[in-house]
Parts: structure tokens; sequence; C-alpha cells
């Protein structure tokens, strides 16, 4: 284990080159806040990119949807749910219903709180993430869709 502020492990010095790969995966969803896990998809991709140490980014295109971590059971998964719906509600007026007329406005704000990214670090050539934690993409919209992910792995290899 590293302490704070040490500085990283050195790879021999032929092997100190950068490497950026960008890569994106489709997801498709079923809309209505759908949880999916992608963890596997995106190690696969910073396998692929060949990063020991650095970081990924993920991102997910669109303003009705988001990326984040959570313990992906079906116990929580409900939890999640229901504690969007008492925060950001979908049966109440959002003026962005009242100018298009799509009624997603619940969409986009649960969207925006939750954000578009997250990074990542990565360590001996693997994401670090907690025992119990996966990366999901969650759909807020009112219909089904299809989603990139965008995996952009950045670090020495």
């Amino acid at each position: 284990m590293m302490r704070r502020g040490a500085p990283g492990p050195q790879l021999p010095g032929d092997q100190q080159t950068l490497k950026i790969l960008f890569d994106q995966f489709p997801v498709d969803t079923k809309g209505d806040t759908d949880i999916i896990d992608v963890t596997f998809d995106v190690q696969r991709l910073v396998q692929k990119a060949g990063v020991i140490y650095g970081m990924a980014n993920v991102f997910v295109g669109g303003s009705t949807a988001a990326i984040t971590t959570i313990e992906f059971e079906p116990g929580l998964i409900k939890d999640f749910k229901t504690a969007l719906e008492r925060i950001y509600p979908k049966n109440i007026p959002y003026s962005h219903d009242a100018a298009w007329g799509d009624e997603n406005g619940y969409a986009h704000v649960r969207a925006s709180m939750i954000g578009a990214s997250i990074s990542i670090p990565i360590h001996h050539g693997k994401m670090v993430l907690g025992t119990w934690q996966q990366i999901v993409v969650i759909d807020f919209d009112n219909r089904p869709r299809r989603r990139e992910i965008i995996v952009q792995s950045v670090g020495v290899g």
C-alpha cells in the first residue's frame, strides 16, 4: 500500500510510455431509471489500453443518462430508485415539459444531479474499485434508448 504523497510506482525506463486510448461500447436501455452494470465492459477496455498506472474516465453521452458506482444488487437498486423518486419525482410540473412537451424534465434533472462521468484510478492494470462497487449507467429517460459509453484510459504502461 502506498502512503499519501508517496511517488507512484516506477516502471523500467523503456516501459515509461504514455498511453491514451479512447474507446466506446453501446448499451441498450429500457429507460425509466434503468440501471445497468458496465464494470466488466469498462475493465475490458482498460486492459485493451495497456495502461498499468493511470486513470479511466467513463462518460455517457446524453442529457437524460448518468454514470455512477453502486453495489449492484436488487435491494439497493430498488432503494436507489425509490430515493430518486422522493428527491426528483416524476409527477410534478417541470418547465422543460411545458417548453418541449416530452414529459422527461425529471430525467434531465436526475441525470444532471448524478453526473455524466466518473474517473477511476488504474493500478497494476486494473481499476481500483471497492469489493462491492460496480460502475453503472442509469437511463432516466421515459423511453428505451441506445447509449454510447465512452472510456478514455490515460497513463503509463
